[in-house]
């Protein structure tokens, strides 16, 4: 169960709704904490019990669990989920909140030491390995990637980063900033192999090494991809609900009559930004999601507020924290309105159509928050400058 799904189930609780509450999960575990497992997890500081998102247990939800179960197909008409093993599972509401699976390269080989992380299983598997100090390759330098080479770096693991575009996270940030993040990287002894992608991951009985396609290879022991992640729907496929890089709902998260969808699997138009369809991949707006869901189902036909949130993600990089609030896209107006990027402590502000819609700190907690308000109340790009000068 998902976090946004644990969110929704907790939602419907709160809000007074005392009937069955079926909660299904692919994984065997109990719902946990994902940010953790490229961070402290991996690196060992946490164990699986600490990283449990209650703590207190789930006694008090009453909650109908089938873990280790996985949802196969959806039919609105019966209103019934098929698991894999062919049971049918009756609903009058559901929420849809199945979230993502990571992408594969193409040709990705099934060879011991290759591994993608998005579960807990992954994370231990991995950490597991890097007491034997072996040499890492991460491919992809998005965030997921950009952290597990942090850990690994912090563990004392040799690592080469691989990613194909110019500088890490350049379609969002731009090279300028995404520049930063690779000078931090380089810092930390990372062998940082920018605007090259893989042509294959080889080896015999495990892993040995990775061909480049600018025709070097390096030598691993372990792979780590992380080349993004897709919306989980293959199981929903013929199912009636418009599926379209996820589950594509109205602004209120509703995907049909008695159906919504939460969380990565989720896309929606955000009426905060003029109705910008968005399907976000962050924790935040998992829990913020979960519990709109919920409120949206209990509302039935009388309907619901939409939903419209600042989105906001966090990274922890060595002794930085990477922060965003909003859309942050380069394609627009970008201004460094705190600190320098020479001194890697800054926010770096995001305008489009004369309003302020994004921020990027590092190591700027309590500005990028001050920002992230802004966004909320549609200030606009010269309000935000002028907030910027007055500090």
């Amino acid at each position: 169960m998902s976090l946004a799904g644990l969110r929704a189930a907790e939602a419907l609780r709160q809000h007074g709704f005392d009937g069955c509450v079926v909660a299904i999960s692919a994984e065997p575990h109990l719902p946990y904490d994902r940010p953790p497992l490229s961070k402290e997890l991996l690196a060992g500081e946490r164990e699986p019990d600490e990283i449990v998102l209650r703590r207190h247990g789930y006694d008090d939800l009453d909650l109908d669990w089938r873990l280790g179960a996985r949802a196969v197909s959806l039919d609105l008409r019966a209103r019934e989920v098929e698991l894999h093993d062919g049971e049918r599972v009756a609903f009058d509401g559901l929420v849809v909140s199945t979230g993502a699976v990571p992408r594969q390269l193409s040709g990705q080989p099934d060879l011991p030491g290759v591994f993608t992380l998005r579960t807990l299983d992954d994370a231990l598997a991995i950490r597991e390995l890097l007491g034997a100090r072996p040499h890492v390759v991460v491919v992809g330098a998005g965030f997921i990637g950009a952290e597990v080479a942090a850990t690994c770096r912090q563990r004392g693991v040799g690592v080469t980063l691989v990613e194909a575009l110019s500088q890490p996270m350049v379609r969002g940030l731009g090279p300028e900033l995404g520049a930063v993040i690779a000078g931090v990287h380089r810092d930390h002894g990372v062998d940082l192999r920018l605007g090259t992608g893989v042509e294959a991951i080889e080896g015999v009985q495990r892993v040995e090494r990775v061909r480049l396609t600018d025709g070097t290879s390096v030598a691993a022991d372990v792979v780590v991809v992380g080349v993004g992640v897709a919306p989980a729907t293959d199981w929903l496929e013929g199912s009636g609900l418009r599926l379209d890089n996820g589950v594509v709902c109205d602004a209120t998260c509703l995907a049909a009559p008695g159906v919504v969808a939460a969380g990565d699997v989720a896309r929606w138009p955000n009426p905060l930004f003029d109705g910008e369809p968005m399907r976000l991949e962050h924790w935040t707006n998992a829990t913020e999601q979960g519990v709109h869901a919920a409120r949206r189902l209990l509302a039935g036909e009388g309907g619901a507020d939409p939903f419209a949130p600042v989105p906001f993600v966090w990274s922890d990089q060595y002794d930085r924290k990477i922060q965003t609030v909003g859309r942050v896209d380069a394609g627009g107006q970008v201004h460094v309105a705190h600190g320098t990027l020479a001194d890697r402590q800054f926010v770096a502000l995001f305008g489009r159509g004369g309003r302020i819609v994004g921020a990027l700190g590092f190591n700027r907690p309590r500005q990028v928050m001050q920002y992230r308000r802004m966004i909320a109340e549609r200030a606009s790009w010269d309000d935000a400058l002028a907030r910027a000068r007055a500090e």
